[in-house]
């Protein structure tokens, strides 16, 4: 029996230069929708994490479904910005802002700096002196709750280097006192990412409550919470289930959150967003018989997507050119690097030299993490839509 594919049009990509990313516009389409009605149920604001994906298509579109941006340097509240997203829309986080990137969001009186230090704020205060300004931001606190997700991909714990730990909130809130042209006007926690289980979410919503009464206080009253995003999806069943579990989502967070009078929620959805509607197509350029092993050698590397080598994330794996019976593969890339592995021992329909093969939910930190070593060129991006 055949493992269930994709919808591809495999006919249309025997004619375009691989390795290159194909995007299905009707599931992000569908995505999208899901989001804002089961957001809007609760009147809760999204924002999307760009650093996920910043294809400028995908962009747009997901701009004209009336979301925000989440962005973490300058150079992607300038995409942002082209994109549509207005400016009253973007949020900006980011442990380590330059001068020039705060300028940026100033100029553009952008909705809310996310900041990480009490060294940010004290320069954040100092810029929109300069500029007769006044910031609006959020506190990024570190609630110290464990998302059980990958070592690279955890945020909220004591030891990571984002945000400001719980103990020293105190002695942040009394030093803002004296900075002038700083606003309060919410806080924001962020524990990491591709969390399926909904335990960390409740864990969060719990610690914030607890944050809100330590801030009330202190005589400090916000009108914005931020829980960041962290959603994640199925890797193993993108056929299955391409849509993940945003009902439960924020349902938690409806359930668990003490809200204030006309406080506001956001969220900052990336992976959830845009992982299922893409996928990296590549070519077999070899198959070489080895001792133990048989390899599937194709012209996508981890230069084309880094997530196997740098997270040793899965991703599933589809012959789009054969039916005949599977064999057992590692599939490898051509850079003269012993990391560049897709997946070992893996089981595709018989591989041949010129056979498609397209690894599934790669729209999110694929493209966009995608790099030029060994001088290679970046992978070329099309849409359902379009081919």
């Amino acid at each position: 029996m055949f493992p269930c594919k994709g919808n591809f049009p495999t006919d249309r990509f025997e004619t375009l230069e691989t390795p290159f990313y194909y995007y299905d516009i009707a599931l992000l389409r569908k995505t999208l929708e899901v989001i804002v009605a089961e957001a809007g149920k609760y009147g809760y604001k999204i924002h999307f994490a760009v650093k996920a994906n910043a294809n400028p298509r995908l962009l747009c579109l997901i701009a004209d479904y009336g979301i925000g941006a989440d962005c973490v340097s300058g150079g992607e509240v300038c995409t942002a910005l082209k994109a549509g997203f207005p400016a009253e829309k973007i949020v900006f986080a980011g442990v380590g802002k330059a001068d020039w990137e705060i300028e940026l969001g100033l100029a553009n009186n952008i909705f809310c700096f996310n900041v990480e230090s009490l060294a940010e704020l004290e320069v954040l205060d100092a810029l929109a002196v300069a500029k007769g300004k006044t910031a609006k931001v959020a506190l990024r606190i570190n609630p110290d709750v464990d998302a059980h997700t990958h070592a690279k991909i955890t945020t909220g714990k004591r030891e990571n280097k984002f945000g400001i730990n719980l103990s020293m909130l105190e002695g942040t809130l009394e030093r803002m006192k004296a900075l002038r042209h700083i606003r309060l006007i919410g806080i924001h926690c962020h524990i990491g990412s591709q969390i399926t289980d909904m335990s960390p979410f409740r864990d969060l919503a719990v610690r914030i409550n607890d944050m809100q009464v330590l801030l009330e206080a202190q005589g400090t009253v916000i009108e914005h919470i931020n829980v960041g995003g962290g959603l994640g999806i199925d890797y193993y069943h993108p056929n299955h289930l391409p849509l993940p579990a945003f009902d439960d989502y924020f349902a938690t967070f409806y359930k668990l959150l003490r809200l204030r009078p006309r406080q506001e929620v956001h969220f900052e959805l990336g992976r959830s967003v845009v992982a299922q509607c893409g996928s990296l197509i590549s070519r077999a350029l070899y198959v070489k018989e080895g001792e133990v092993k048989k390899f599937a050698i194709m012209d996508a590397g981890f230069t084309d997507l880094l997530r196997p080598a740098m997270y040793d994330a899965y991703h599933r794996i589809e012959n789009l050119s054969s039916e005949i019976a599977e064999e057992e593969y590692d599939v490898v890339g051509p850079i003269c690097e012993s990391s560049d592995v897709f997946g070992q021992d893996v089981r595709l329909n018989s591989v041949r030299r010129g056979d498609l093969l397209a690894f599934r939910s790669a729209g999110a930190y694929g493209e966009v993490m995608a790099s030029q070593y060994n001088c290679r060129k970046l992978p070329q991006s099309f849409f359902s839509d379009e081919l």
